[in-house]
This record gives structure tokens, sequence and C-alpha cells, in this order.
């Protein structure tokens, strides 16, 4: 039975982490920090286990296996090379962290702790994006010319454990990055992925077009961040994040290639459908992407249960997410500067 530590008790731990690791029979939740004690004693007490003053305490356990790591960006690499360091397993959200030197420092720490590293990054394990990898490795539509992709939603004041203006995602210093951290660096994952390549070179915008704070001034964080990606293979396209899509969310992806187009959680009947010239279009009806209001299980949490049984790295590695959040920050530095931005460690 593996032992598993909680650090971080807000909204993403309580609707994902917490209750997906109570639901896998390989493992038992046995401690919680949160730094407002009380959440912590709250799924102590709904869960078992134990509810610790400081990550310290927690760290210390030596009965627990591994942790995750649920806290504000801020804090995501300090925790985690803190229980790498403590001899712990780490699974960290999403954004791995908030310079891409502490990105590669969780890396480093990992290998030489001998100890694994995984990132929440869920995005890959969507049924519909698991088929849609395997049809465009197939050339279902012939070699891919462009795309584009797009994550937008309301915005995370309704999400946030504490709802409302006062979010911890809308402090620079908590937060660090915006609608780029929480949903870009899902579609520039998502995109490596699908593609099987890399982010070489990006020229992007990044701003804040509408998010008030309580004090009625413009966040410090972006709330649209706009992206032209070019893959290694010469592949070009866009990604989009935003908090300023106030009717529907939209989480979708489309390839056009040589052949016709693929269009995936585009169309609200069908996950999948495949249009090629001359033919008529093909459904692949997989399920439906989860939505901040239709939650359903990840697939992380089995998986890195999965990982931790068998003593393997994850596919969804820190490693493997380092080139993604390159893109992020160097996407960051485009904006910035308004320039492209080159990233040759990617090629």
């Amino acid at each position: 039975m593996i032992k598993i530590g909680i650090l971080g008790c807000g909204k993403i731990a309580q609707v994902r982490h917490i209750p997906e690791y109570a639901a896998n029979p390989d493992c038992e939740l046995v401690g919680f920090y949160n730094p407002t004690k009380s959440r912590a004693e709250d799924m102590a007490a709904k869960y078992g286990g134990v509810a610790y003053d400081t990550a310290e305490e927690l760290l210390s356990n030596p009965e627990i296996d591994a942790v995750s790591v649920c806290a504000a960006n801020y804090a995501h690499a300090e925790l985690t090379i803190k229980a790498l360091k403590a001899g712990k397993h780490v699974l960290c959200e999403k954004p791995m962290a908030v310079t891409l030197s502490d990105c590669e420092e969780m890396v480093k720490t990992a290998k030489e702790c001998g100890k694994l590293l995984m990132i929440g990054q869920n995005q890959r394990l969507a049924k519909a994006h698991v088929v849609a990898r395997q049809l465009l490795e197939e050339g279902a539509i012939g070699d891919v010319i462009t795309f584009r992709t797009a994550f937008g939603h309301g915005g995370p004041e309704t999400w946030s454990i504490t709802p409302g203006k006062n979010t911890w995602f809308f402090d620079k210093k908590k937060a660090a990055m915006g609608a780029m951290a929480d949903l870009g660096i899902h579609k520039t994952d998502l995109i490596q992925f699908l593609l099987g390549q890399k982010v070489v070179r990006t020229t992007a915008k990044l701003t804040t077009l509408d998010k008030r704070g309580a004090d009625g001034n413009l966040i410090g964080v972006d709330d649209n961040a706009i992206c032209i990606y070019e893959m290694a293979n010469g592949v070009i396209g866009t990604m989009t994040a935003s908090w300023t899509y106030y009717a529907a969310e939209d989480n979708s992806t489309v390839f056009y290639g040589t052949k016709g187009e693929m269009r995936i959680y585009d169309d609200p009947a069908h996950s999948i459908v495949l249009k090629k010239t001359g033919e008529a279009p093909q459904y692949f009806d997989v399920e439906q992407i989860q939505t901040n209001d239709n939650q359903t299980k990840s697939g992380i949490i089995d998986l890195w249960i999965d990982c931790l049984k068998e003593g393997k790295e994850s596919p969804i590695s820190g490693e493997s997410v380092v080139s993604a959040m390159r893109a992020v920050f160097a996407s960051m530095e485009s904006s910035e500067k308004g320039v492209a931005v080159e990233i040759p460690e990617n090629r």
C-alpha cells in the first residue's frame, strides 16, 4: 500500500487529487498540509490521516512514500525539491514552476535523489487526445501543415477554493503568470504530445484585457495569451489561452493536413471529426472533454500510482514537460520584447 501526503488542500486537491487517491485501492491518504490548517483538518476528517502544521512535518513522516504538490504556482519548486530531498516521490500540479531554472532544478533533484517526478498535464490522458495522436501518426490527414489549439473559459475566480476577485490566481506574487500558466501550458504540452514535435520558435502576445481585481484595477497577470508556434519539423500553428471566454468553455484543437483536417473537442456532438477531401466525415465518439463545470476522473492519479507500484518513470515526467515550459517562458519573453524568440534547446 502506497502512503500518500498532500501539500496544499485547495480546489485542485479537493476535486481531483484527494478523491482520486481515495478511489484507488493501491494507496492510502495519510497526511495533509495547507497554510490554512483548517482545510487540511477538513480533509483529514473526511478521508483519514493527519493534518500537519508545516510541510516539513509532513515530509518528515517516514511512512509517506509520495506526495502531491497542489500549492499555488510560486511554491511548486520549493515544495517539490524539499519533498524529493526528503525521500518522497512527487506529483506536482501544473505549471511546473515559475522560472525555467526552477523547472530544471526540479528535474535535476529528482535524478540525484533517485525519485520519480511527474507533472499533472492531464490533457495527454484525455481519450480523444490519445486516439488523435494515433490517427496522426498513422497519417490519417496526411502530413500536418498547420494547427490551431485553444483553451478558454470565464476565469479561475469561480473555480478557486476562495472564489471571487481576491483569488490567488490574480496575484502576480503567487501565480507569476495568468492564463498562460493556467491554461496555455496545457495546450503547449498537448500540441507537442499530439505532433511528437517540440516548439522551437514562438511569437506571442500576453496581455490583460478585462479581468479586474477587488480594487477595480486590471489584474497583474495576463488574462489572454496568443502564440504562434513553430514546431521542430516546420509545422506552424496558433495557441490561445483565455480567461475571458464567458459564454462557454473552449478546449479544442484542429489540425490541417495534406489530405484533410482533424477536429478534436471542436464539435459538441463528436469528440473527433475527421474530414478527408472528397470523403464523408468520420466520427470518433470517444468521450467529452472535462470542463470546470463537468469534472470527471483525470487519469493522472491512477497513472501515478501505477508508476509508483512498478517503480518506473511516468510518461508525463518532469523531464518530458520542461520543453513545454521553455515554450511558455519564451512566449513571455516574446511578448515583453515584441520579437520572435528561438528555443534552441528544443531543436
